[in-house]
């Protein structure tokens, strides 16, 4: 399956750049994206980690009670591998023109389908992802916060989950000035090494709690509609937990490259490691989660571990950790991409005042969201299907076919077209059951509770 590079041709006619004025320049040196080059492997290895072990992980046991033993394993380890695959492909992708770099997911989308239709395909679905995963991760960090102070404080007063989410989101404030991902590296690695953590913690604590008496393992609906919506649902929850996708390139511009010593071999060699620890997190929480309690789990699987109560506050507050880098990670392709539309299109100056009104506006935002629609599973399950499908599953693959042309019928043609077909069924019903499930639990939900 080795990638054949564009013809020095279609390089010339499609991607011959125009020599940047200095004003261009300088505008590239500020924006988050293109600011820093000087990252590591290893920068890659936490920020994809970062990026896809989230919130993600602690709704895998009730995707399983969703899906069955047999299919639930089948979707984990058929979207492991399919993500590895489309994730290696985007990492070669992203300097396949020499003397170019596609630093930005829309920039790839804009060689393969045009400079415009590309922008149309990529950017709002990516903005969908990202934006999307900032307010599920509001939602996250305010439950995991309130469920700490529960579990600390029995006696205390109730208080309100939107007070917790905008204690969380606080923190965002001060955090999203931090001009690029290199600026958030200690942030990602705190995260990454939290996420490892309460992913540990949930599998563990499940597996000594043990099979819970009179746990059944059969499908919780009474209808035959109610079981099909909720399996699309929870096949959302999955695609939603393999979202790193859409920040890979962004990753990956941060790491400096040379013809000797291209950015794509620190890069996948940070993404291996990723990987690996994503196995390591994903499988053990799904499967010994669904083992203990069976159909009865939560949406969130510490919400179903209550003893030791030390050791799940202290897992709340790993969670609380994770989001807040996640959120940053997530955060700064939507940062660029606002500060590029003001500078190079509006003609703001470059600065701190725009960066300071720019990135609290938008946290701010996520949080509103937030607050007035925490429904975490159902968002997991509506949002993971109608927008990480395309840029997680297949839209790498149609690039790939788009940009390489491999030859009808070989091994590259049909594996990619395998990945396009089963990505496409995963958009089509996955937000079905994810809206289903907002829908009825709006019914008895309160605003600003």
């Amino acid at each position: 399956m080795k990638a054949v590079a564009p013809s020095e041709k279609d390089v010339d006619n499609s991607t011959a750049e125009l020599t940047k004025s200095d004003r261009e320049k300088a505008i590239d040196d500020w924006l988050p994206i293109t600011s820093s080059r000087n990252a590591k492997w290893w920068y890659s290895a936490f920020h994809n980690v970062t990026a896809m072990v989230g919130a993600g992980v602690l709704s895998l046991p009730y995707a399983m009670s969703e899906l069955g033993w047999g299919p639930g394993v089948a979707v984990l380890v058929l979207s492991w591998v399919i993500t590895l695959f489309t994730l290696w492909q985007m990492v070669e992708m992203h300097e396949m023109v020499p003397g170019k770099r596609f630093d930005r997911y829309h920039e790839l989308g804009q060689y393969a389908f045009g400079e415009k239709l590309g922008l149309w395909i990529v950017v709002p679905q990516q903005l969908i992802c990202e934006v999307g995963v900032c307010i599920v991760y509001m939602v996250t960090g305010g439950k995991s916060l309130k469920k700490f102070h529960d579990t600390v404080c029995l006696d205390c007063k109730n208080i309100k989950l939107s007070y917790f989410i905008m204690i969380f989101a606080s923190v965002h404030f001060v955090l999203s000035q931090l001009p690029n991902f290199n600026s958030i590296s200690g942030v990602s690695l705190a995260a990454a090494v939290m996420s490892l953590s309460y992913s540990t913690i949930a599998w563990g604590a499940s597996a000594h709690k043990g099979k819970q008496e009179g746990v059944e393992y059969g499908y919780k609906a009474h209808s035959t509609a109610g079981t099909v919506f909720n399996f699309f649902s929870a096949l959302g929850d999955v695609a939603f937990a393999y979202a790193g996708h859409n920040v890979v390139l962004e990753i990956q511009a941060t790491i400096p490259s040379t013809p000797e010593e291209p950015s794509k071999k620190p890069m996948w060699k940070g993404v291996v490691v990723a990987y690996i620890v994503v196995a390591l997190c994903y499988f053990p929480v799904a499967l010994v989660g669904y083992w203990a309690f069976g159909n009865s789990v939560e949406d969130n699987i510490l919400l179903s571990l209550v003893k030791p109560r030390w050791l799940i506050a202290m897992a709340n507050m790993f969670v609380v950790v994770h989001v807040i880098g996640s959120y940053q990670i997530y955060a700064m392709p939507v940062f660029d991409m606002i500060e590029t539309v003001l500078v190079k299109k509006l003609f703001f100056p470059p600065g701190l005042p725009l960066r300071l009104i720019a990135r609290s506006v938008y946290v701010a935002v996520t949080m509103f969201i937030g607050i007035t629609f925490p429904f975490f599973g159902a968002l997991l399950g509506f949002f993971g299907g109608f927008a990480f499908s395309p840029t997680t599953y297949f839209l790498p693959c149609v690039m790939w076919l788009s940009i390489y042309k491999p030859k009808k019928f070989s091994l590259s043609w049909i594996i990619n077209w395998i990945c396009i077909m089963l990505g496409v069924l995963l958009m089509v019903f996955s937000p079905i059951g994810g809206l289903r499930q907002i829908i009825l639990q709006a019914k008895t939900y309160k605003f600003y509770s």
